[in-house]
């Protein structure tokens, strides 16, 4: 399956390079793989990438990064597979990687209010 793209630039991450002690637990926990090492220290990958599960924020030490968890796609997921359709965002599999369907949904959440 191709990468998961939340609607672009929408997403609630924010990282402050200069707190960033180089720790890598953000690299370690992402599911989507938005961090990258960055001359010892992280930078993001694909900003747009995140589902905003929250794990980078709740494992950083220093409080480099933070986002509002519980409100994207990580969500949309997790309520789709308990049968919940009412709550769901719209995430759609990157142009390149063809796999969406007609409506650009990819997770199941048709009949949310974007699909």
């Amino acid at each position: 399956m191709g990468s998961l793209t939340y609607l672009r630039d929408v997403v609630t991450l924010k990282f402050i390079e200069e707190k960033c002690i180089g720790c890598g637990m953000c690299l370690q926990v992402c599911p989507q793989a938005v961090f990258i090492p960055s001359n010892g220290k992280v930078g993001i990958r694909d900003r747009d990438a995140c589902m905003e599960c929250g794990a980078c924020a709740r494992n950083c030490p220093v409080e480099a990064v933070s986002v509002r968890s519980g409100v994207g796609c990580a969500t949309a997921v997790i309520n789709s597979m308990l049968g919940r359709k009412s709550s769901a965002c719209c995430c759609s599999i990157s142009p390149e990687d063809g796999a969406a369907d007609s409506s650009g949904c990819s997770t199941g959440t048709k009949g949310s209010t974007c699909c």
